[in-house]
């Protein structure tokens, strides 16, 4: 979603006449995109941008219009202006639709300006975007969330949740179509929370089926979803579409009902491992990733154990796991009974080694399988492409041809680990 964001910031900086450069040093206009999901994501922003005080650099770069953008600026809002004078521009990713104008005020001589409203449905695609994948493209279809985890910043930074139009969407995926793209992946941060504001009213099952049925596109993606919202419609609509990617991502947080319960997260235990059956029971395998927070405020031991015997249950194809941290603006940042660092660390590592094992086990079992690969780059190795399956699972595998980029190949699986496949191109 990052990436995307600034795909579309690109695209209105190119529109207005600017070009890119090489480097920092180069520009006469600097964007920082930030983030403020990670610990000290305010710390690191302000070290970077530290390196264009005019005090630091003996004024070389006096000249320098530096904007910071995403969701430290409208986590920090015009206090950045305050700690550090040289920044001209502070906008959050829901007003950059109003960028052109942000930017003619700069142009026309006013030293600050800011864009930080949330509560707004101009979010979605700017009048250009700047497509940095060559197959594949990014599509915000809805944006915020509404869901109030006690842990998380996004619903102030990103706002409330708001929906883009299906015609409007399925307008712009026929476009990308027809310039060449092939797969197409929905984003949002609650994607499939996704409510038609459209007369058509579709459902978000009904709106991945007609993105699957535009000529031209082969695969169709999307992330990341909440389990609150995951019903067997969307599951009926991968196993009815092969041009449907079998993957879907979905957070768990943790497989403790009671820090579920701490974290808001509107779902227990049993309700989680019902969407998991939900998944588990399509026609067609289905690949499960998730993201699992360790540390929370009041973990247990034993709430712990419960997040490692999930593992085991739901047989995980890949998780993205973080110690848990603080954010500024959340319920939990103002919770008892903290983690010491330490027990993180620890049991980061201990989840971690166990869901390699899972992931090494689930991997080997496809050995001597045949999967559909998208090339997305040739490796360091002579004769060896990446690809990328339907499932999400990265394949490193031989060729004889030299030019696979984009094509879309079968691969016989002739070896695995625990994150990723390697085979052999199927001669034809």
């Amino acid at each position: 979603m990052n990436e995307h964001d600034s795909e579309k910031v690109a695209g209105v900086l190119l529109r207005r006449g600017y070009r890119q450069v090489a480097s920092p040093e180069d520009a006469s206009l600097v964007f920082y995109n930030t983030c403020s999901i990670r610990e000290k994501a305010a710390h690191k922003v302000f070290s970077r941008l530290g390196k264009f005080n005019p005090k630091n650099n003996a004024g070389r770069d006096s000249g320098k219009v530096i904007g910071v953008l995403g969701c430290v600026a409208q986590q920090e809002g015009e206090e950045i202006f305050e700690r550090a004078p040289w920044v001209s521009l502070v906008c959050g990713s829901a007003s950059y639709r109003k960028l052109p104008l942000l930017l003619a005020r700069l142009e026309s001589g006013e030293r600050r300006v800011s864009g930080l409203e949330t509560d707004t449905d101009e979010t979605f695609e700017t009048e250009l975007t700047r497509r940095d994948h060559p197959f594949r493209a990014y599509l915000t279809i809805i944006e915020g969330c509404d869901k109030a985890c006690s842990y998380c910043v996004v619903p102030y930074t990103r706002g409330p949740e708001r929906s883009r139009a299906s015609d409007s969407i399925l307008r712009e995926v026929r476009e990308l179509a027809g310039v060449g793209y092939t797969e197409i992946q929905l984003l949002g941060q609650t994607v499939n929370s996704y409510r038609d504001p459209s007369n058509r009213h579709l459902a978000f099952s009904e709106l991945l089926l007609a993105v699957a049925e535009i000529p031209g596109i082969r695969r169709v993606r999307f992330m990341t979803s909440h389990p609150r919202d995951l019903g067997g419609d969307i599951v009926d609509a991968i196993d009815a579409s092969a041009t449907l990617c079998d993957h879907v991502h979905l957070p768990v947080q943790s497989g403790s009902t009671r820090v579920l319960r701490a974290m808001k997260r509107t779902y227990t235990r049993e309700e989680y491992l019902e969407k998991i059956g939900l998944i588990r029971g399509a026609r067609r395998p289905i690949s499960i990733t998730t993201d699992i927070i360790v540390g929370f405020p009041g973990e247990t031991d034993e709430d712990f154990e419960e997040t490692l015997s999930l593992l085991d249950v739901a047989q995980f194809d890949g998780t993205f796991s973080f110690q848990y941290s603080p954010r500024p603006h959340t319920e939990a940042a103002l919770m008892a009974d903290p983690v010491p660092e330490s027990e993180k660390v620890r049991r980061l590592q201990a989840l971690l080694e166990r869901q390699r094992g899972i992931q090494v086990q689930r991997n080997q079992s496809l050995v001597g399988q045949t999967f559909e690969a998208l090339v997305e780059g040739a490796t360091r190795k002579e004769s060896h492409w990446m690809g990328r399956t339907s499932s999400n699972r990265v394949l490193d595998f031989t060729s004889s041809r030299t030019d696979l980029l984009g094509e879309y190949v079968r691969v016989r699986v002739t070896g695995a680990g625990p994150n990723s496949l390697t085979g052999e191109q199927c001669i034809e």
